[in-house]
């Protein structure tokens, strides 16, 4: 049974820092695209920043700089550090686990957290 379990969200205030912890289970980790997003209300979803099974990361130009995802593998967990974060960062964010198991493409979700910034 595959399943991604987010934790870390809360309340900052601007300026404030936040650490976003995906655990993933079901035997998927060490294959997968892991990937942050995140929906604002009346928005539409949005990539925040992935890393994939090599390490490599991409991040959305509004974070780059102020966020960092990094991966342990000890834990078959991702990380998501958030720093110097601003109002616009309010969001349901989401973890997101892709890749390919016996030759079967697969898409997994967690059930998002909330990250609410405001003084």
């Amino acid at each position: 049974q595959v399943q991604l379990v987010e934790s870390g969200g809360g309340l900052v205030q601007p300026g404030g820092s936040l650490r976003l912890s995906c655990t993933v289970s079901g035997g998927i980790f060490s294959g997968s695209t892991v990937g942050w997003y995140r929906q604002a209300p009346g928005k539409e979803r949005e990539l925040v920043a992935s890393i994939t099974s090599g390490g490599y990361t991409n991040y959305a130009d509004s974070v780059k700089g102020r966020f960092t995802i990094s991966r342990d593998s000890a834990k078959n967990s991702v990380n998501l550090q958030m720093n110097s974060l601003k109002p616009e960062d309010t969001a349901v964010y989401y973890c997101n686990a892709r890749g390919a198991r016996f030759a079967r493409a697969y898409d997994y979700w967690g059930q998002g957290t909330q990250v609410t910034v405001s003084s």
